[in-house]
C-alpha cells in the first residue's frame, strides 16, 4: 500500500471522528476504488454507517454508558425500528473480502485486522441495536479469537485490542449470575483487564485509537475514575475540535463532580 493510499484511509477515519459521516464515506469509497485489494476499505465504510447510528442514538455518551439498563441491554426502541441494513450489507462484504484474502494466506495481517474489526462491530451492533445478547457474545468471542491470532502475527496491530478490551469490559460488567452462565460457555470477562487492553489501543492503536479513547473515557466514568476520564476527553476535544460531543461530555462530567461535592 502506498503512503498516499494509507493517508487517504487515515483522512476518512478522521472525518468519521469529526462526525462528518458523508465526507468519511466519500473518502472510503474513493479508497476502495484506488485500493480494491484492501478489505479495510469496506470495513471503514461499514464503520461509517454503524458510528453514525451510534451517534444518532447517543451510544457514545455518558447518559448511555452510565445507565446500566441501556449499557447492558441496548438502545431504546424495537430491533426492527433500529435495524441498519446498510451497515449489515457492507460489513458482510468486508468480512467476505477478508476471508477470501485469508484463504490465500492465513497469516495475512491486514485481512485479519479487517476481519477482527468487522466481527467486533457486528458484535456491538447485535448487542446494542438488535439486542441479541447471546448472538452478540458469540460474535464477540469470534472477534476475540481473531484478535489474538492477529496479535501473534503482528504485535504492533494494537487496534485489535479494542475488540479484546470491549469484550472483557462489557462481559465483566454483567451481573454475576449472567457471568457464571457465560463462564461455562467459555466466555469470560474482566473489567480491569478490559480497560487495560483499551488503554493499549488508546495509546498505540491506529485507525481505532480515538474510538478506544472514547470507550475508555466512558468506562472510566462508570468506574468513578473521573480524573482519568477527563484527561481522555480533553485529548479528544483537542484532537477533534469539530466534534461537539467531547466538550459536551467534559461539561457533563464537571457538572456531575460539582453536584457530588455539594
Amino acid at each position: 500500500m502506498s503512503a498516499a493510499h494509507a493517508t487517504a484511509l487515515d483522512t476518512g477515519f478522521r472525518k468519521l471522528y469529526e462526525l462528518d459521516f458523508f465526507g468519511a464515506r466519500e473518502t472510503f469509497l474513493a479508497y476502495q476504488k484506488s485500493t480494491p485489494d484492501d478489505p479495510m476499505g469496506k470495513v471503514a465504510e461499514a464503520a461509517s454507517y454503524l458510528y453514525e447510528e451510534f451517534n444518532d442514538k447517543g451510544v457514545f455518551t455518558s447518559e448511555f454508558f452510565l445507565n446500566d439498563d441501556k449499557f447492558l441491554n441496548g438502545v431504546d426502541g424495537k430491533a426492527t425500528q433500529n435495524r441498519n441494513p446498510k451497515f449489515l450489507a457492507v460489513n458482510a462484504e468486508a468480512r467476505a473480502a477478508a476471508q477470501a484474502k485469508l484463504k490465500e494466506n492465513p497469516r495475512d495481517a491486514r485481512a485479519l485486522l479487517a476481519l477482527t474489526v468487522a466481527d467486533g462491530m457486528e458484535s456491538d451492533y447485535e448487542a446494542i441495536i438488535e439486542k441479541k445478547q447471546l448472538s452478540a457474545l458469540g460474535m464477540m468471542k469470534q472477534a476475540e479469537s481473531e484478535a489474538k491470532t492477529l496479535l501473534a502475527i503482528d504485535p504492533d496491530a494494537k487496534d485489535a485490542y479494542v475488540a479484546l478490551g470491549a469484550s472483557n469490559y462489557i462481559i465483566g460488567s454483567m451481573p454475576s449470575y449472567k457471568r457464571a452462565f457465560l463462564w461455562f460457555g467459555g466466555v469470560h470477562g474482566d473489567r480491569v483487564k478490559g480497560m487495560q487492553l483499551m488503554q493499549q489501543a488508546a495509546d498505540d492503536g491506529h485507525y481505532l485509537r480515538p474510538f478506544a479513547k472514547v470507550l475508555l473515557a466512558l468506562a472510566c466514568e462508570r468506574e468513578h475514575q473521573n480524573d482519568r476520564a477527563r484527561d481522555l476527553l480533553r485529548e479528544l476535544a483537542d484532537e477533534f475540535p469539530a466534534n461537539p460531543l467531547f466538550p459536551r461530555e467534559l461539561a457533563l462530567l464537571d457538572q456531575r463532580d460539582t453536584n457530588v461535592s455539594r
